[in-house]
């Protein structure tokens, strides 16, 4: 067959083509995963590039990113979500600019500055009115005037996010904007105002009364807001199916806000259709418990972290009855033993998350317990507990609790009990395992470490901060899958970084903050073997000395890196001198 004959068989039209990039996506990928899949894929042939570009749907911002913008909107086509929380400069004029593009966007993240850029929102909203999504969460000083803003010019929002103010201004002119927001936002479904310490029983009145298709309210840390006033509330919105709500002071956390009678009574009578239910560091009871049982709610998601008053007769009711549970928290629940975690993991078919963590007479019983009755488990988090601990004598035996396929994610961070038998042995049953915390485990050796890498080879996410007896330099194979490894607080040198670099070159992220050891000789290491590089952290790393040439010469050298965080010795005049063109952000 002829080159010109075999091209034309294999040639597929552009819509099979898309078809199979789409079929490519994990449906438990993040943007950033699919981001790397479709530039990997663009850069193959013009042909993919063309694919390519309409199916990116989010841009996420950084610095340089301004003079780019008229080439970023004609060649991604289809975005429909900006995120700007990495985003430095003038984000005024930068969404003035954006405005005068044909965008059909939907979301808009805003997150991590010092105020809202009101300026820019209104010309933003003056030409784009397809928002339906808007996150303003960390901002360090919002003032009452911006959620008039909001409500003026995002009439057909669904989701607001104005989460974990540093600082609101004008608390009486906050209670008017609120209710503002509740009239005018009558599409809305989701609302977090978390930290809003001004909120009051009647603002979160108006929003439930107000906002009628509203279904998930995130309510954290709202002092003003009662049980009883959240309570009256319900009775306003009895579809709503998501209710996160504390308003624990810090000097009462130990105890917690003691939960009403009134509140559980609404709770379990108003809320039939309650899916998602987090009453964190709120002193519950039994009888709340024993009431959600009875009435057989449908929840997927319980969260009930550092909750005082209650007990395991309470959450045994609960679980006995509501068996759907997909997530499940109970950190800091002293109660809980070996013997009462193996009891209700029989009642958890469906669960595909919990935490544990801050149980500290759990021992490993317990997580294979978890492992062996929780089918559908992916994720465990169990720090701050007794791991390793009393283990019984014949530890073979361990294996017969068979292999777990489905668990991705194990944090044991902070087990001091914590041994390499016990990682070896947790290895050999958990053999798809891509996420593993072992922050501030000191009796774990590199021996523990590279052989739980051997067996689990799936690992993409790898935490040993704090972990002075960790060196990794017997890491002498490769190690292709893992793409975080966080080296924090450590004694690892530069020989360390060479022998990582050379056998996790696939290296996505790499954390070496307060690496006191670490010289400028190890990370050229890393830069020059990870060719995939996005993201090295310098911070505190006090023998790394770097300047601005030094930080152009690691961006040109690798064209992956997008974020560099600098190390003491690297002010901040210097940033100024960097080249300003190159998409990589230097804090």
């Amino acid at each position: 067959m002829s080159p010109t004959n075999s091209y034309t068989y294999l040639y597929l039209p552009n819509e099979c083509w898309e078809s199979v990039f789409k079929f490519l996506f994990n449906d438990d990928d993040d943007d950033n995963n699919r981001h790397r899949l479709l530039e990997s894929l663009s850069l193959l042939s013009k042909q993919f590039l063309s694919i390519t570009n309409p199916l990116l749907l989010s841009l996420t911002f950084y610095d340089p990113a301004r003079p780019y913008l008229s080439r970023l909107f004609h060649r991604f086509t289809k975005l429909t979500s900006l995120d700007f929380s990495f985003y430095n400069g003038d984000l005024d004029a930068l969404l003035t600019r954006i405005s005068r593009f044909s965008l059909h966007l939907t979301s808009l993240n805003l997150s991590n500055k010092p105020n809202i850029p009101a300026d820019g929102l209104r010309a933003f909203s003056k030409k784009i009115k397809t928002l339906t999504s808007l996150t303003c969460s960390n901002v360090h000083s919002i003032n009452s005037t911006d959620l008039f803003l909001i409500a003026h010019s995002f009439p057909l929002l669904e989701e607001l996010d104005l989460s974990n103010p540093i600082n609101c201004k004008n608390y009486n002119g906050f209670l008017d904007a609120i209710k503002a927001l509740s009239l005018a936002l009558s599409k809305l479904r989701k609302i977090n105002l978390s930290r809003h310490c001004y909120l009051n029983n009647q603002s979160v009145y108006h929003l439930f009364k107000n906002c009628m298709l509203l279904g998930e309210v995130i309510l954290f840390k709202c002092y003003g807001v009662t049980c009883d006033g959240i309570a009256f509330s319900l009775l306003e919105r009895p579809k709503l199916w998501s209710l996160s709500f504390s308003n624990t002071t810090f000097g009462s956390a130990r105890f917690g806000t003691k939960v009403t009678s009134l509140f559980s009574d609404s709770l379990v009578s108003c809320l039939n259709g309650l899916t998602c239910l987090d009453l964190s560091s709120l002193s519950i009871s039994d009888e709340l418990l024993t009431s959600i049982a009875r009435e057989v709610l449908p929840l997927k998601r319980l969260v009930l972290q550092n909750c005082t008053g209650y007990n395991f007769a309470g959450i045994l009711s609960l679980l006995s009855k509501c068996q759907s549970i997909q997530y499940l928290d109970l950190q800091n629940a002293e109660f809980m033993t070996d013997h009462r975690v193996a009891k209700i993991s029989l009642l958890l078919g469906d669960l595909v998350s919990i935490n544990l963590s801050e149980c500290r007479k759990l021992t490993n019983s317990a997580l294979l317990a978890l492992v062996s009755n929780c089918p559908l488990l992916s994720e465990i988090k169990m720090e701050h507990t007794s791991i390793g601990k009393n283990i019984a004598k014949n530890s073979n035996d361990l294996i017969d609790f068979g292999l777990n396929p489905q668990l991705k994610s194990l944090y044991l961070a902070h087990n001091s009990w914590l041994r390499d038998e016990n990682l070896i042995l947790f290895a050999s049953i958990l053999p798809n395992l891509q996420l593993l915390d072992l922050s501030d485990c000191d009796c774990i050796s590199e021996e523990g470490i590279c052989e739980v890498l051997k067996r689990c080879c799936k690992i993409k996410h790898l935490n040993l901060a704090k972990c002075n007896v960790v060196r990794l330099l017997g890491l002498n194979f490769e190690v292709s899958n893992l793409e975080v490894l966080n080296l924090s607080d450590t004694n690892v040198e530069d020989e360390t970084l060479y022998t990582i670099s050379k056998n996790c070159c696939g290296l996505l992220q790499m954390i070496l903050e307060k690496c006191l050891l670490v010289t400028m000789n190890g990370v050229k290491h890393v830069v020059k073997n990870c060719t995939q590089l996005r993201e090295i952290n310098l911070r505190d790393c006090i023998k790394v000395h770097m300047h601005a040439i030094s930080v152009s010469l690691m961006v040109f050298s690798r064209p992956s890196l997008r974020k560099i965080t600098t190390p003491p010795s690297f002010h901040l005049n210097e940033k100024k001198k960097v080249n300003s063109h190159q998409l990589c952000i230097v804090w």
